[in-house]
């Protein structure tokens, strides 16, 4: 650079950024990896934050513990199945083998997500059917806002399974779809524990 570009130089003045300067080269990711990481970061603060506050409130007196439903069992179950299948799909997906197979994992593991919100749904109908709702006391109180919370998150990642869905049954590469197929799966992963955690936490108090 010469002696006059050099004292006549802004730089507080924007520059659009060349490529190679984004976050993926400084993380050596993705954008949309980090973007997730941050996100599930946030997530893991919130509920562990919420599990805090659980465990204080157990103290008061007015406290009565919750029998948990045994059918949460089985939506967990199906969870498992869920996450199983999703690693399936990006197992397959990373070395571009049989197409059809992945589909089909990636598509039934999002129904059994499904059917673990459905699950829950049924859990929280039988709860209030038996004088259990919302204000009957903390402890409901929480178990719906825990597992709502837990239901609401998987909600938002089945609306990317549907987008990622569509894009993965109109197209014959698979490469088109494997990075949306490995954020589903490592999302899922995390739904899984974040529920294995909340579960344990609920059935031991």
């Amino acid at each position: 650079m010469s002696f006059y570009k050099q004292v006549t130089s802004k730089p507080w003045e924007y520059q659009e950024p060349g490529t190679g300067t984004g976050p993926e080269v400084v993380f050596g990711s993705e954008s949309e990896k980090i973007a997730l990481a941050l996100f599930l970061i946030v997530v893991s603060v919130i509920f562990s934050l919420l599990t805090v506050t659980y465990y204080l409130r157990m103290d008061i007196g007015d406290w009565v513990p919750l029998a948990d439903p045994s059918m949460l069992w089985l939506n967990t179950g199906l969870l498992v199945v869920s996450s199983v299948l999703f690693q399936y799909s990006r197992t397959k997906a990373q070395v571009e083998e049989n197409l059809s197979a992945i589909r089909l994992a990636f598509f039934v593991g999002g129904i059994c997500a499904m059917l673990f919100v459905g699950g829950q749904l049924l859990v929280w109908q039988q709860l209030d059917g038996n004088g259990l709702g919302v204000a009957s006391n903390p402890s409901s109180a929480f178990f719906y806002l825990l597992t709502g919370m837990h239901a609401v998150h998987l909600i938002g990642g089945l609306w990317v399974w549907s987008k990622t869905s569509f894009r993965l049954f109109s197209t014959t590469e698979v490469s088109q779809s494997r990075l949306s197929i490995e954020l589903c799966t490592t999302y899922w992963h995390f739904l899984l524990v974040l529920w294995v955690l909340l579960f344990a936490v609920l059935a031991n108090t």
